[in-house]
C-alpha cells in the first residue's frame, strides 16, 4: 500500500516532487529566510537536509511553483499495520505564505494518502506555534491534545506538541472544504 507514497503530486499552485539531490540547491535558496526556521526542530539547513534526505522513515517532497523550489513537506511516520501516516516537516518560503500553497500541499498529501487506503493522517506542531495551529484547525483537522515535553528542538529546548488528525470518516467533508478554499486561490 505504501509503495506508492512518494509520487509527483500536481496542484494548481504548487507541485510536490519526491525530494532528491537535484532539489538541494533550490532548497538552500528557498530556505535562506530565517523566519522559516522559527518553529522547526533545527535552524541549520545542513542538519535539516541530512536528516531529511538520509532518513528511511521520511518520504520528503520538494514544493515547486513555476518550476522553482519554494519549500518542502513530508510524509513522516507511516505505519502500514495501523493504516496511518503523519504529514509534517513542512515549510514554505514566506513569499508563499497566505497564498494557499501550504493548504494545497496539505490537500495533495491528504488526498494521496486516503487514496492509498490510509485511515488516519496525523499532524503535530509546536504548541506555541499559533499560526500552524490555526492552519491545521482550518483544514479542518481535529485537535487531539498536547503532548508535554514531547521532543527536543533548537539546542536542547523541550517542546510541547499539539496533535491534530484527519480520519477517513471525516475525509469527505475535509476534502470538500479544502477544495472550496482552493477554488479561490488558483
Amino acid at each position: 500500500m505504501f509503495d506508492n507514497l512518494a509520487q509527483r503530486l500536481e496542484g494548481r499552485i504548487v507541485t510536490l516532487e519526491p525530494l532528491g539531490p537535484e532539489h538541494v540547491d533550490g532548497i538552500r535558496a528557498a530556505a535562506a529566510d530565517d523566519r522559516i526556521w522559527t518553529w522547526m526542530w533545527t535552524t541549520d539547513i545542513d542538519a535539516w537536509l541530512e536528516h531529511t534526505l538520509d532518513n528511511e522513515h521520511l518520504h520528503p517532497f520538494a514544493a515547486l511553483k513555476d518550476g522553482q523550489v519554494v519549500g518542502s513537506t513530508s510524509y513522516l511516520i507511516w505505519e502500514p499495520q495501523h493504516l496511518r501516516v503523519e504529514i509534517g516537516n513542512t515549510w514554505m518560503h514566506p513569499s508563499l505564505w497566505n497564498t494557499g500553497a501550504n493548504v494545497e500541499a496539505k490537500y495533495l498529501l491528504l488526498r494521496h494518502a486516503f487514496e492509498l487506503g490510509v485511515r488516519r493522517v496525523e499532524f503535530k506542531t509546536d504548541a506555541k506555534n499559533e499560526r500552524a495551529r490555526r492552519a491545521l484547525a482550518a483544514l479542518p483537522a481535529e485537535f487531539e491534545g498536547i503532548h508535554r515535553k514531547h521532543m527536543v528542538v533548537r539546542g536542547g529546548e523541550r517542546r510541547d506538541s499539539a496533535w491534530y488528525a484527519v480520519i477517513d470518516d471525516d475525509w469527505p467533508e475535509v476534502k470538500a472544504a479544502l477544495e472550496r478554499r482552493l477554488e479561490g486561490k488558483s
